[in-house]
């Protein structure tokens, strides 16, 4: 029998998740330096905003995360939604979009109380491949991207700045 290759995908994410927790001290990611910024580090496979945020070389993350103030509509329809959504994004450290929109997310992310359980965060390279084949799996072609998932099936999702050139209108609309 064939399966589905959106069955597929959430099978590998699942699969993937529980691989990384059961490695135990190994890391689910790796680092390396970033050959086209001075100092710059990539971030490949599942990652999270902590180390985003801890990582000192990253002074983007702190400033865009302090500079974003989510409206309180985006905040409701979050807040709302907490208990049946979830997320899968996928996104660039090397990335201007990414190094814009990722914190900025996280901070509606945090304001709304959205569990950190129910985000999962992948990093990717330059040629936006993860670890694991997962951005293949998804059929990742820009970055950033967030993924809402819903009854295990992705709803939809916002590429980059979205349809409308702002991220949380377009994820808005899929969260209503």
């Amino acid at each position: 029998m064939i399966m589905n290759k959106k069955i597929f995908k959430i099978y590998l994410v699942v699969f993937y998740i529980a691989i990384s927790k059961l490695a135990g001290a190994q890391t689910a990611y790796l680092t390396s330096p970033d050959s086209e910024t001075k100092g710059g580090i990539i971030f490949k496979g599942m990652i999270t905003k902590y180390l985003l945020e801890n990582e000192t070389s990253f002074k983007w993350y702190n400033n865009n995360k302090k500079n974003y103030f989510p409206d309180t509509s985006i905040l409701s329809l979050m807040e709302n939604s907490k208990n049946n959504i979830s997320f899968i994004l996928f996104g660039g450290t090397w990335c201007d979009d990414s190094q814009s929109i990722l914190p900025e997310f996280f901070k509606l992310q945090e304001l709304s109380g959205f569990p950190d359980s129910s985000v999962t965060f992948f990093g990717v390279d330059r040629k936006k491949k993860s670890l694991g084949g997962i951005s293949e799996a998804f059929n990742i072609t820009n970055v950033p991207t967030i993924i809402v998932m819903k009854d295990g099936k992705e709803k939809g999702r916002v590429v980059e700045y979205g349809k409308t050139g702002k991220w949380y209108m377009d994820l808005m609309e899929l969260l209503k």
